[in-house]
Order: C-alpha cells, then structure tokens, then sequence
C-alpha cells in the first residue's frame, strides 16, 4: 500500500499530460531565422476501388519526379491473410494499375508512396 501512495503523484502527473491537447504541450519549432526548406510538390494520386472481394488502385503521378506506389490490403476476416503488393514505380505523366484482394471481404486497403 506504502508503494502506491509514493507512485501516485507520478501516475496522476502522467495521466495529466497523456490528457492535454497536443497544442497545450510545448514543442521545439524551427526559428523565424532558421534555413526555410521548401520541397518540390510529388507523389502521384491514388483513387481506390472495393469490389466485393477485390481491390483496385489507380495512381497518376502528375510530377516531374517518380513515385513508388505499394497498395496493401487488410482483410476482414481474421483467418483470411494481409497483403501487402510489390512496389511498382510510377513515371511521371503516367497511370499505373494496382490491385489486391481477399478470400471474402476486405477491410482496408491503402497505397503508400516512397521515392
């Protein structure tokens, strides 16, 4: 009992700060006379389809840069395993085709991007 009285403070201290929004919390920011890093806008646009059982992706990468694409699909049933597709390289001003699919229905799918 001694040893919870001691760790009380701790926890409650804990608890407080997991419960404050994030912009109650400081954090470090970069200073107004710090380097500006401005990136080039890339990666191509994914529009994701679910047909039944099935799911198909297509990206278009409007930028001058490539953009490697990887559709991953989780899949509703338990029993029924997660895929995650090979990555396939989108050249600019081009549409690439993506698809996946589960043995009944399909849970989420997503595509994430890489250089």
């Amino acid at each position: 009992m001694r040893l919870f009285h001691s760790l009380a403070p701790v926890f409650a201290a804990t608890v407080l700060l997991l419960t404050l929004p994030y912009e109650a919390v400081p954090h470090a920011r970069a200073g107004e006379d710090g380097p500006q890093v401005t990136r080039e806008p890339s990666g191509a646009e994914c529009r994701t389809g679910v047909h039944g059982s099935r799911v198909v992706a297509h990206c278009h990468n409007p930028y001058p840069d490539a953009d490697q694409v990887r559709l991953h699909v989780e899949c509703a049933r338990w029993w029924d395993l997660d895929t995650d597709g090979p990555p396939v390289v989108a050249d600019p001003a081009r549409t690439v085709r993506l698809t996946g699919r589960c043995w009944q229905e399909i849970g989420s799918a997503w595509v994430s991007h890489g250089r």
